[in-house]
């Protein structure tokens, strides 16, 4: 038996759920990158921030499960598989490449933290995405 199976997903549904986990953690990345020197992580704009993450959020849900081909009982699962891929990236990147999120250590703490941010809302709204049999 292999992983995909024991997780109630087609190895194709497992695949491109970690995918797109891991293009979302880098167009975030990306983003952070950019908006991190213009103050994004500073007092208000930080709040402002992590507010809009989550209306934001929402329509790369519904995008995640089209692509993966995720039926409304499986939405949670995949999501889950793509943000332990995206957290898994995001780990390594601090790690090992740091400069990614920008020169200084405030501006890896501030993309790390709000990466994390972005992928606990995915799973929240996945888990009200998700429709029991």
């Amino acid at each position: 038996m292999n992983l995909a199976s024991r997780l109630g997903l087609t190895g194709r549904q497992l695949w491109l759920s970690a995918l797109m986990g891991v293009i979302l953690w880098f167009v975030a990345a990306i983003m952070l990158r950019f908006m991190g020197p213009m103050g994004i992580y500073d007092g208000l704009a930080r709040v402002l921030l992590y507010i809009a993450i989550i209306p934001g959020t929402i329509p790369f849900m519904i995008l995640f499960q089209k692509i993966a081909g995720l039926s409304r009982q499986q939405v949670a699962l995949g999501v889950s598989v793509g943000t332990a891929a995206a957290i898994l990236c995001d780990g390594a990147a601090l790690a090992w490449y740091p400069q990614l999120y920008g020169p200084t250590v405030a501006l890896h703490a501030g993309a790390g933290g709000t990466i994390l941010w972005g992928g606990g809302v995915g799973l929240v709204i996945a888990f009200f995405m998700n429709k029991a049999d």
